[in-house]
């Protein structure tokens, strides 16, 4: 099908954004029908509308959306770092570092054999694509353990795990991708190539920690009206130094939220800014559907080294799942972790989109050419097995862990009627649910706080507009 944009004007921008937005939209009406989350609604959007199918979107604007990976890393890992709470991590500190460190690097050690030694691939390739399963999705976990209302100590280690896993995933993929560049340029791998992207990303943490007080104290000094435009501002610009740089604004970000949510233990910025940012998170997923070379895995063209795309995709798509099972194993009988921990922690770390996706469209845009297509097909793939089954595998995780309470323990009743005879069990439900209505509020959705948190950010906007248009309250500030 031809392309119906003219490609010379701005508004072929406007509206192939406008197209991404709604089609993105519509897509996750569908995907609900079969339960399946927005990411893959969005990534089956962007396909759609790609080259390789209705090439709606011209060629030259995907191109020059090459920042949309780099600034929706930097929400995600904005919004991760949120749990990284010192309290927190001083409880179980040193036992979930290692659950994590075999975790991630039991997954990527299991990639790596099997793309390298097994299938024959490439050096450069194969240890990009470890380090890329190491990675974690945090938010099909984060809102599975929202709508179960999940606790206890599974949840708090899995939640800890989560977050501190794609620092462990960027450090690996950083000095991946220096071990590629210098392989595939013939140059020497030593220690300075293994050592210098480990002292970057330490540099790369204490700027995004100064960014954190730096936030602190803009805030501190503002109303709700502006801190919205403040910190995606921030972030923004952080975003632009590490572009500058040459390097993954992820650890950074995850460092400012750090910093900023430990001394302040205001949660509304970051409710505030989860509810900014879907439109931006939508266009990346989008985005990257667009980019998905489904010839490959399909067409004549589709291999690397000889050996097919697609069966490559399927078995990272499984030594992955493996991998993550067995690290976290035995990292929780290491460290000694009750059964249910150990047992079912490895279910809960399945799902793989945001930061893996991000990561593979920075890594396929460093090694470049048939290398980097493939990294990021084989990727994309997986990402969408992952969120297919992924969600399923943590909500049962928190069952079979006992992290959520049954309809018995929430709503207890008689079992047995005043006249002696046992209630059948429809009755007992129905006293159950009678019970429920009565006793226990319905509660509010994460979406809905995050909304409410936006609304009153507003209305506090328009009504310090409306002070300031007042002679009589106007008052003057610099900041």
């Amino acid at each position: 099908m031809g392309n119906p944009i003219p490609t010379s004007s701005p508004a072929a921008v406007v509206i192939s954004i406008a197209l991404m937005l709604f089609l993105g939209f519509a897509m996750t009406r569908l995907t609900k029908l079969v339960k399946l989350p927005n990411v893959t609604a969005y990534i089956l959007a962007g396909i759609l509308i790609g080259p390789c199918c209705l090439n709606l979107v011209p060629q030259e604007i995907i191109g020059g959306m090459d920042f949309l990976p780099d600034v929706a890393l930097s929400f995600i890992a904005f919004s991760t770092g949120e749990f990284f709470r010192f309290s927190a991590l001083k409880k179980n500190g040193a036992k979930v570092v290692v659950i994590t460190i075999l975790e991630a690097c039991a997954a990527s050690v299991f990639v790596f054999v099997v793309t390298f030694f097994l299938l024959g691939l490439s050096l450069p390739f194969s240890v990009v694509l470890a380090a890329l399963a190491a990675a974690t999705a945090p938010a099909s976990t984060m809102m599975t353990i929202r709508q179960t209302g999940a606790r206890g100590e599974f949840v708090d280690t899995l939640l800890q795990v989560v977050a501190l896993d794609d620092i462990v995933g960027l450090v690996a993929y950083s000095i991946a991708v220096s071990v590629a560049l210098a392989v595939r340029d013939g140059s020497a791998v030593n220690i300075v190539s293994i050592l210098q992207p480990i002292g970057v990303n330490i540099g790369v943490l204490l700027l995004g920690g100064v960014f954190g007080l730096v936030m602190k104290w803009l805030l501190s000094k503002r109303s709700t009206d502006n801190r919205l435009i403040i910190a995606v501002a921030l972030l923004f610009a952080f975003c632009g130094v590490c572009a500058l740089l040459g390097i993954s604004p992820l650890l950074g970000c995850m460092s400012m939220s750090m910093i900023y949510i430990n001394l302040t233990g205001d949660e509304k910025l970051f409710k505030q800014l989860n509810y900014f940012s879907p439109p931006i998170l939508l266009m990346f997923f989008v985005r990257s559907g667009l980019s998905f070379r489904i010839d490959l895995l399909f067409g004549p063209a589709g291999t690397l080294g000889g050996v097919s795309l697609l069966l490559i995709g399927v078995i990272y798509f499984v030594i992955r799942i493996l991998g993550k099972y067995t690290g976290a194993f035995a990292g929780c009988a290491i460290v000694k972790k009750p059964k249910p921990v150990r047992n079912y922690l490895g279910l809960a770390l399945i799902p793989q989109a945001g930061v893996a996706i991000g990561l593979a469209a920075l890594g396929a845009r460093t090694l470049g050419g048939e290398m980097g297509n493939a990294l990021y097909t084989i990727i994309l793939l997986s990402s969408v097995l992952y969120e297919l089954i992924g969600p399923g595998c943590a909500k049962l995780s928190l069952y079979l862990s006992k992290s959520y309470a049954t309809l018995e323990d929430v709503a207890p009743v008689e079992e047995v009627a005043e006249t002696g005879e046992t209630k059948t069990a429809v009755q007992l439900l129905i006293e159950r649910i009678r019970k429920i209505q009565e006793e226990i509020p319905p509660p509010k959705s994460y979406d809905e706080e995050n909304e409410q948190a936006f609304l009153d950010a507003a209305e506090e906007q328009q009504q310090a507009l409306r002070n300031y248009r007042n002679p009589n309250m106007r008052r003057r500030r610099f900041f």
